[in-house]
């Protein structure tokens, strides 16, 4: 059995959770706030707690898989005794007895501990609030997807990500042209004039994020970029009460294939910027190669909605700090046509008219 920790209202013995609004931890049942600062203390007592074993002999049930049992944990409700069963990347979640949220210390021990932890900013009415506007004006959209959708599975996700920092020392060679063109009384005349373009210089890049869940989307966690990191604290368990939260299940040297592209991508950017005055510009040779590089592991706020209509999931993703949403919608086929025909309609009803009138003239 793994450790559990939960936070307590010291008032009135309740589940207390982490409030985007008030940017503290709040008792539901009492509506009492208390700091964070003050719950530091509370935090490294409730590190020492012993973990309790009560084993039973049992020959019920089968044996897991060993591949199985590696990414099985189980946890037990301080709360209500109920067991919590969870993988190996959890963080975070509720006891699906009692619904207390609790914090899955050991995926936080050790070397998966972050260092950051930036948080909630808005809360679950915000983001169906946000998913809702997001409907707003898609005239395809399926009226039966809005009327069905279940608003109230949005989950508020701590979604580990990498940040990286790096200087980028860049060389670049591009192949440029500058064309001009002349005539006479006979001839046309066109001149083209060959440059070979250098470029060198650094860049700096810092908190280049990249997520380290194999479970989200990588294109979609890049949409609701960008995160402000100045609002970033040191990690602190009690910022994941309330909330769901995954460790990283993707290393950060496996991430540093995702980060050099993105760096890499915008310094070849940056530096073709630079060549301007010419017709044309092919590159030729690009050289990039990093120094005073390092990573920090942090957890970043995400609402999530993963629905189903018509067999198919749909996942939006905002942005649990600043509300940028992200996410596909379907699309009403039968809308479609209508618009389509209903626009041809009106195309072809203005050409019978222009047709009729130069008719007549």
């Amino acid at each position: 059995m793994h450790t559990v920790q939960q936070y307590k209202c010291p008032c009135c013995d309740g589940a207390i959770a982490f409030d985007p609004n008030a940017q503290k931890m709040k008792c539901p049942y009492c509506d009492t706030e208390f700091e964070m600062e003050t719950l530091r203390a509370y935090d490294a007592v409730l590190q020492e707690d012993k973990e309790e074993n009560m084993q039973w002999d049992s020959t019920a049930g089968g044996s897991w898989e060993q591949a199985e049992a590696e990414k099985m944990r189980i946890y037990a409700c301080q709360s209500c005794g109920g067991q919590i069963m969870a993988d190996d990347t959890t963080a975070a979640t509720h006891c699906p007895f009692c619904g207390n949220a609790v914090v899955l210390m050991g995926q936080l021990a050790g070397d998966l501990k972050p260092d950051w932890v930036i948080p909630f900013k808005l809360d679950k009415q915000a983001a169906m609030d946000a998913l809702k506007k997001h409907y707003a004006g898609k005239k395809l959209l399926p009226d039966a997807f809005k009327d069905q959708n279940h608003l109230e599975d949005i989950k508020g996700v701590y979604v580990p990500f990498w940040l990286f920092t790096a200087r980028a020392n860049a060389q670049m060679r591009y192949r440029a042209t500058r064309t001009r063109s002349w005539s006479d009384s006979r001839y046309i005349y066109t001149r083209t004039d060959y440059f070979a373009v250098h470029r060198s210089g650094t860049l700096d890049f810092e908190r280049v994020p990249v997520d380290g869940s194999s479970k989200m989307d990588d294109a979609m966690m890049e949409s609701i970029e960008p995160y402000h990191y100045e609002d970033a604290v040191d990690f602190q368990s009690a910022y994941l009460a309330g909330f769901l939260a995954d460790k990283y299940d993707v290393d950060a040297k496996t991430s540093q294939t995702r980060a050099n592209d993105r760096i890499r991508t915008s310094t070849e950017q940056a530096f073709r910027e630079t060549v301007v005055g010419y017709h044309t510009v092919i590159p030729q040779a690009q050289g990039v190669s990093l120094s005073d590089s390092g990573a920090i592991y942090a957890l970043c706020p995400v609402w999530v909605l993963n629905t189903r209509w018509k067999d198919q999931n749909y996942i939006f993703a905002m942005n649990g700090q600043t509300g940028k949403m992200a996410g596909d919608l379907p699309m009403d086929k039968g809308k479609m046509w209508k618009w389509f025909f209903g626009v041809m309609g009106i195309a072809t009803a203005a050409a019978m008219a222009i047709y009729s009138l130069f008719w007549w003239l």
